[in-house]
C-alpha cells in the first residue's frame, strides 16, 4: 500500500509539525506533499522522507513571504498528482486537506482547524487597522470570501475528518457540514518534565507570533501588572510587538527545545492570551510542572484545569488577565497533578489513536464518508 502524506508547509516545528512528524514514524514508506519546503526547517525525522513541494517553492521571497500567495494555494494543491496513491492522509489548517485523490484511495485529514482567516478571524489578519481601510475591503475580502467557498466546497474530498479537539470538532461542523473523530495532538511528555529548580518571578510565551495568538494582550497585561515577560518565538508580529514592549518584555527569538523546556521550568506562568484550536504549549508548561494563564476559551478548555494547574480568564481584556495574573502567584502548584494531567496527551496515545482511525477507514469501502 502506497501512503502520501499532504501537509500545508514546512517552514518550522509548530504543532502541526509534530503531528506530521508521528505520522511519519508511523508510515516512515509515505512520501510528503506540501506547498513549501525550507529546508533544514523541520525535523530530521521529517526531513528524511521523500519531501515534493509545489510551485509556490519557486516563486520569489516565497520562503518568507508565502502567505502573500495565498489566492494561489487552491491551484497549488490541486496540482499534486496523487493517482498512485492507496492512503493519504492530509494534516492541514489551510489547503492540505482539499488535495485530489483517485477514486479506490482514502483520504483521511487531520484538520487542526478550518482555514482561519477565511472563516471568522479575517479582521485579526487582513481587518482594517492591519491591512488598511481599500486594501482589507476591495483586495483581502473578495479573495478570502472566495476561499471560504472554496474551503467548503471541496470538503467533500476527505472521507473522514479527525480533529485535534472538541472546539475545532464543532467548528468542521459548522462550516462543512461534517462530523469530525478528536484525537489530540502529540506532546512529548518524556522530554517536558519538571527540574529541582525554583521558579522566578516572570511569565512566559512560547509562541508564533502572529496576531490571534493575542500576544500584544498579554505585554499590555504584564505591564498593567508591573511583571516581567519572556517571549520565545518569531513571526510577522514581531516587529510591531517590539514596538509596543517596554524594558520588562525579553523577545527571546526562536529557540531550542532544550532551552524552551528551561523556560517552562522557570517561569512563574506560561499565558496564552488568544483562543486556541488545541495548544500544545500549555500541556507542555503542565508536564514540566508550570502553571498556565489562559483564555478561557477553545481549546484550553480541554487542557487547563481551573484552578488546579492554572487560571482561565474569561474576556480578552487586559482587567481579566490583570486579574487571573495575580491569581496564579496565589495559587499551590502541585507539579505531580499537573504532570499527571499531562500525560493524557502523549506521543504514544496519540500514535495508538491515530493508528486506529486509519486501520477503521481502511475497512471501509472506497469512497465512503462519515
Amino acid at each position: 500500500m502506497r501512503i502520501a502524506l499532504v501537509h500545508d508547509w514546512l517552514t518550522g516545528m509548530r504543532g502541526g509539525e509534530k503531528v506530521l512528524e508521528v505520522l511519519c514514524d508511523l508510515y516512515p514508506a509515505a512520501d510528503v506533499f506540501t506547498l513549501l519546503h525550507v529546508p533544514g526547517s523541520v525535523s530530521p525525522r521529517i526531513e528524511r522522507h521523500s519531501i515534493r513541494a509545489s510551485f509556490i517553492q519557486r516563486l520569489p521571497h516565497s520562503r518568507t513571504a508565502y502567505r502573500r500567495y495565498l489566492p494561489l494555494f487552491p491551484f497549488a494543491v490541486e496540482q499534486f498528482n496523487l493517482d498512485q496513491y492507496d492512503l493519504v492522509i492530509s494534516s492541514s489548517h489551510c489547503a492540505a486537506k482539499s488535495v485530489v485523490v483517485p477514486g479506490r484511495a482514502r483520504h483521511l485529514c487531520y484538520c487542526h482547524s478550518p482555514m482561519r482567516y477565511a472563516w471568522d478571524q479575517f479582521d485579526a489578519y487582513f481587518g482594517p487597522a492591519r491591512a488598511g481601510w481599500i486594501r482589507s475591503r476591495w483586495i483581502y475580502r473578495p479573495v478570502l470570501a472566495r476561499l471560504a467557498r472554496w474551503d467548503a466546497a471541496t470538503a467533500p474530498r476527505v472521507h473522514r475528518f479527525v480533529a485535534n479537539s472538541r472546539h475545532v470538532a464543532s467548528r468542521i461542523l459548522r462550516y462543512y457540514g461534517r462530523d469530525a473523530s478528536i484525537v489530540c495532538p502529540p506532546v512529548d511528555t518524556e522530554f517536558y518534565c519538571p527540574a529541582s529548580v525554583s521558579p522566578g518571578d516572570h511569565f512566559l510565551i512560547v509562541s508564533a507570533l502572529v496576531p490571534y495568538k493575542r500576544i500584544d494582550l498579554a505585554i499590555a497585561s504584564c505591564q498593567r501588572a508591573g511583571v516581567s515577560l519572556r517571549i520565545v518565538g518569531d513571526g510577522p508580529d514581531r516587529g510591531r510587538l517590539e514596538r509596543q514592549a517596554g524594558t520588562t518584555v525579553t523577545f527571546l527569538g526562536p529557540v531550542g527545545d532544550e532551552q524552551i523546556r528551561d523556560e517552562y521550568r522557570r517561569a512563574r506562568a506560561v499565558i496564552l492570551a488568544g483562543e486556541e484550536d488545541f495548544g500544545i504549549v500549555p500541556v507542555e508548561a503542565q508536564a514540566c510542572g508550570c502553571p498556565v494563564v489562559a483564555l478561557g476559551r477553545g481549546g484550553a478548555l480541554e487542557t487547563v484545569i481551573d484552578g488546579e494547574t492554572g487560571v482561565l480568564f474569561r474576556e480578552p481584556t487586559a482587567d481579566s488577565l490583570v486579574d487571573a495574573l495575580n491569581r496564579v502567584t496565589t495559587m499551590r502548584v502541585v507539579p505531580s497533578r499537573m504532570r499527571e494531567h499531562a500525560s493524557q496527551f502523549s506521543r504514544e496515545r496519540h500514535a495508538e489513536r491515530i493508528r486506529e482511525l486509519v486501520t477503521q477507514t481502511l475497512a471501509y469501502p472506497p469512497g465512503t464518508r462519515w
